[in-house]
């Protein structure tokens, strides 16, 4: 797949940014657009990352374009097993919403407004209370963090409107306790949200990639004899 389906904006931005999406990247935003939760196997450096990214950016732009605005609601989760995410979230996540922001610029386009958050154990009381008030379109977190926000009022009413939920690392998670966690908090954002949730996983090349793929979607969603 080349950029052609994704917005303009969006499409320039890659294009200026890179010389071309990887095979990774090729072969999953299909999927990903199609609204098909996916796993993304492949070696560190094929931008799984940004593959998940550039996807939800493209939806919310497209949204906020059509309706005239975004509404104060989370759209995406992206969670990951590590706290370190400052610089993964700055290269992946903000440097492509600044460089789509100027392209939706020159196109005369106007700005789509789209929110991130990082949510952690280390987010302070203040910030906390702020992602209350007005919450992220993208809201990056960790698995502690995510059940714990689904163990809090305030925190449901901020997840009940995501739309899909981006695993990191998720071959570090789906063999320990950690990831059996993860699943259980999964299913009830699920359960929360009324709606199939579009699940994106991202893995280093694991096998059987299949058992990984099996983690991501729930055992409710495996069906025998089918992909």
């Amino acid at each position: 797949m080349s950029t052609a389906a994704f917005h303009p904006a969006v499409a320039h931005w890659f294009d200026a940014a890179f010389p071309g999406p990887t095979e990774a990247q090729a072969a999953a935003w299909p999927a990903i657009m199609a609204g098909r939760s996916t796993l993304v196997a492949a070696p560190t450096g094929s931008g799984k990352t940004l593959t998940a990214f550039l996807a939800a950016i493209d939806a919310l732009v497209r949204e906020a374009l059509e309706q005239g605005g975004l509404a104060d609601e989370t759209r995406v989760v992206y969670v990951s097993p590590l706290k370190a995410l400052s610089n993964d979230i700055a290269l992946n996540l903000e440097a492509p919403l600044a460089g789509i922001g100027v392209a939706l610029r020159e196109l005369g386009l106007p700005e789509v407004g789209i929110r991130t958050a990082v949510r952690t154990g280390d987010t302070p009381q203040s910030e906390r209370a702020r992602l209350r008030r007005r919450p992220p379109h993208i809201l990056v977190t960790t698995p502690e963090s995510l059940y714990v926000l689904l163990g809090s009022e305030s925190g449901r009413a901020m997840l009940r409107t995501v739309r899909s939920v981006i695993v990191d690392e998720i071959h570090a998670l789906a063999g320990n306790k950690r990831g059996s966690h993860l699943a259980l908090s999964l299913e009830r954002l699920e359960a929360l949200c009324a709606r199939p949730l579009v699940r994106i996983g991202l893995s280093a090349t694991q096998k059987p990639v299949e058992e990984v793929a099996r983690f991501l979607v729930g055992a409710g969603n495996v069906h025998p004899g089918r992909d």
